[in-house]
């Protein structure tokens, strides 16, 4: 008996999650509280402004990068600092993420999301790679 191919549309669409969230993030930092609202908000937290400009740029690159299919893996990968950022600050609010302040359970599942695209890679429909940056990038980060 034949087997059909199998395209990994698990990977496709942990990929486009992970990347529309990341990109509506960016973007509602950015656009919806101002970037130097946003830069306020952090510093209110206890971050540096430069954390919050490092964000806004993480979360709209990565998740452009990621719904494009570019360098999924190390997208996900880079991704991991800022989504643990976020768990860190909402973790003290409980585990409902309706809570007072936003708990922690939608940033811990953004987490484990990024993980499965940094192992699982991009999935079908997926640009892969840039030539002009390919060679930057360690071959197992090129899936």
């Amino acid at each position: 008996m034949l087997q059909k191919s199998n395209p990994n549309y698990g990977a496709l669409m942990a990929r486009m999650a992970l990347g529309t969230i990341l990109l509506s993030h960016g973007l509602l930092k950015a656009l919806v509280f101002t970037v130097a609202g946003t830069v306020g908000y952090f510093e209110s937290v206890g971050m540096p402004a430069f954390a919050a400009y490092m964000t806004i740029f993480g979360e709209l690159a990565g998740g452009t990068a990621l719904i494009l299919g570019l360098y999924s893996r190390l997208a996900a990968l880079l991704s991991l600092p800022i989504l643990l950022g976020a768990l860190s600050v909402h973790a003290a609010n409980g585990w409902v993420f309706s809570n007072q302040g936003g708990g922690w359970e939608f940033p811990a599942i953004l987490v484990v999301l990024a993980i499965i695209v940094a192992i699982g890679g991009n999935g079908p429909f997926a640009i892969r790679k840039l030539p002009l940056f390919d060679a930057l990038i360690p071959a197992a980060l090129k899936a």
